[in-house]
């Protein structure tokens, strides 16, 4: 390793092939390892840091600025934990800015301090964007040492030892341990998240589900209770639910799928309506008789665009999963619904003459801005009358 630790770098990104990129460290000090993916959005930066499907990367925003809108509590995606059960790491462009914003009670920089994200800055992101896009996400170390002093053949041993995200169940520690109910909707300016009251009872299997999810749900008139990724069919069906949602999550479908494609199976043979999101449709399509498949870059960031092959409709979705379903494996008793009009690959399937359906975009993130919150009404009436 020859490289040499630039004058005033405090920060670096130690890739598994030996490149070495140099910046300034922001957010946490330490290092963290992962698997490095680009991400598209202009905005959102803390609900993308915080969503669980992001557990075991390193995110570099492809938007240079980033920043301005500070943070706040009720922005955060995930049910709890911090970097340890979501994004380990960022990568910028250029230093986080200071925020300007009326919602805004703490600094993005103060934010990834406290909770425990490792930040780099300074990076010509471009060029990490076509070295993604060209060889795969990379396997990498980013560290953040104020006195700019790092072991770069180290962190490249580590990166390079690294076995990644293939085969690995990621979604057990990003799930609560219990059983809890969920009553906010969503967000209405100037209130905030009101409380609902449900007609229908949904049980969420939490695989790393973000709060979001939860929100929309609510705001369609349904009584949430979320369970563990572990919870049986049994014990999900003993809560007598007027439908299921398989809720998105990080990691391999078919390393999870181990223990819950077998409870997804007894679910669809129930005939409950069942809605499955990003992971849980990929879950679901292996329990139906279909593939999943590692992507070389994945699909990240919120200007996607996905076409609904049962309205013809195109919609700008939000996207973040390394993992896809294998159109070509879905049975004939399973329906393309939608699909990627930037590669072509599977993004929904729906099952013929039952109640079941999912997609692999994130309809509670609204890009577009609501381009696809007509999926969990979709979800309600398949349960009835609302």
């Amino acid at each position: 390793m020859t490289t040499k630790i630039l004058p005033g770098a405090t920060g670096v990104l130690a890739l598994a092939d030996g490149t070495v990129l140099q910046g300034i460290g922001v957010g946490a000090v330490g290092s963290a390892l992962g698997e490095v993916v680009f991400n598209t959005a202009m905005t959102g930066y803390q609900e993308i840091l915080t969503d669980p499907s992001y557990m075991s990367q390193i995110l570099a925003f492809t938007f240079p600025h980033v920043g301005n809108t500070g943070t706040n509590v009720e922005d955060i995606e995930q049910m709890g934990g911090g970097s340890d059960t979501s994004a380990r790491g960022a990568i910028f462009r250029d230093v986080p800015t200071d925020p300007a914003n009326y919602r805004s009670d703490s600094s993005f920089d103060d934010w990834m301090k406290r909770r425990g994200v490792v930040g780099l800055a300074g990076v010509d992101t471009r060029a990490l964007t076509k070295i993604i896009r060209d060889k795969g996400a990379p396997h990498a170390v980013i560290a953040h040492n104020p006195d700019g002093q790092f072991d770069l053949e180290a962190l490249v041993a580590q990166a390079r030892e690294w076995t990644g995200l293939v085969g690995l169940d990621l979604a057990k520690p990003a799930s609560t341990l219990q059983a809890f109910e969920w009553d906010e909707g969503l967000w209405e300016w100037p209130e905030g998240h009101p409380k609902t009251q449900g007609r229908k009872d949904v049980v969420v299997i939490d695989y790393g589900v973000k709060r979001n999810i939860l929100r929309a749900l609510a705001s369609t008139g349904a009584r949430i209770t979320v369970v563990p990724a572990t919870t049986t069919a049994e014990e999900v069906l003993a809560r007598n639910p007027d439908g299921v949602v398989l809720s998105n999550g990080p990691g391999d479908p078919a390393a999870t799928g181990e223990y819950a494609v077998p409870e997804i199976q007894k679910l669809v043979a129930s005939g409950k309506p069942l809605m499955g999101i990003c992971l849980g449709h990929q879950m679901l399509a292996l329990a139906l008789g279909a593939r999943t498949v590692k992507m070389e870059q994945g699909h990240h960031g919120a200007n996607h665009p996905v076409k609904d092959l049962t309205t013809g409709k195109v919609e700008i979705v939000s996207m973040n999963h390394g993992f896809t379903v294998d159109r070509d494996s879905l049975p004939d008793a399973v329906t393309e619904t939608h699909v990627s009009l930037f590669d072509g690959t599977n993004c929904g399937i729906a099952v013929k003459d039952k109640p079941i359906f999912s997609v692999q975009h994130h309809p509670e993130a609204s890009p577009g801005p609501a381009d696809s919150l007509y999926l969990f009404d979709r979800f309600a009436d398949l349960m009835g009358p609302r």
